[in-house]
């Protein structure tokens, strides 16, 4: 006959009012031996939830006047005036004001964008990268877009291993059948550029089997039968 468990230590402080008192009683102890320590941290931990509340309070009362700001400025960057765009005009904050002097706020975010994108335009590759890199989004279709004119600007200083790696975080975003292929044909071209020919061919092939129907497939089998006439496919 097998042993049957006999453990009814947890049962018996619901049980018999004795036992429950006994653990009361250690608490209490417990409590009476750490007391600074228990109410230290119980300090920090209000400390934490009104500052992280004063915190809020503060961003949600700067989101106001950084888009306010942004919405006078985006003007300019439509029209290309990137110069105005970046740096103000007309009494207005440009975007690199906007970016640096409400950081938290949503407009912040978005100015970092915008302003990735002007400096990229202007071939201030590194700032634009810096920028860019700042900014972050829910929608992994803009995302994948920031990473993309990261990449982009890794091409233009001729870092095609950076552009590579930027290019698949582009890619590998969200994928879908109108920009993927478009990031797929900049990856491959990194790719290639950066010697990586057999991953390149593979980026090609990607193409070519998951969108048949993107406007990059003519060229994605072309350049594939470039480079497996190379590595000998």
């Amino acid at each position: 006959m097998s042993k049957k468990n006999t453990d009814t230590s947890g049962l018996e402080i619901i049980e018999t009012p004795e036992a429950l008192a006994g653990q009361i009683n250690k608490a209490e102890d417990f409590f009476v031996k750490n007391r600074k320590v228990l109410m230290g941290v119980g300090g920090a931990i209000l400390l934490a939830i009104v500052a992280f509340g004063a915190y809020r309070f503060y961003i949600d009362s700067q989101e106001d006047t950084a888009q306010a700001a942004l919405s006078n400025v985006v003007y300019d960057f439509e029209a290309d005036s990137l110069q105005a765009a970046l740096n103000g005009s007309g009494g207005n904050e440009g975007l690199l004001s906007i970016a640096d002097s409400y950081k938290g706020t949503d407009a912040s975010n978005l100015a970092n964008f915008y302003a990735g994108v002007a400096l990229l335009k202007q071939g201030k590759y590194d700032e634009a990268i810096s920028h860019l890199e700042a900014f972050g989004s829910s929608d992994l279709l803009v995302e994948a877009r920031a990473k993309a004119l990261i990449g982009d600007a890794y091409m233009e200083k001729n870092q095609f291993a950076e552009a590579v790696s930027a290019y698949k975080k582009a890619v590998d975003s969200k994928s879908n059948q109108y920009f993927t292929p478009v990031y797929l044909m900049k990856l491959a071209l990194a790719q290639e550029k950066a010697n990586q020919l057999a991953d390149a061919a593979s980026s090609y092939k990607r193409i070519v089997d998951e969108f048949p129907l993107s406007s990059e497939v003519v060229n994605a089998k072309k350049y594939m039968g470039l480079i497996e006439g190379q590595v000998g496919k």
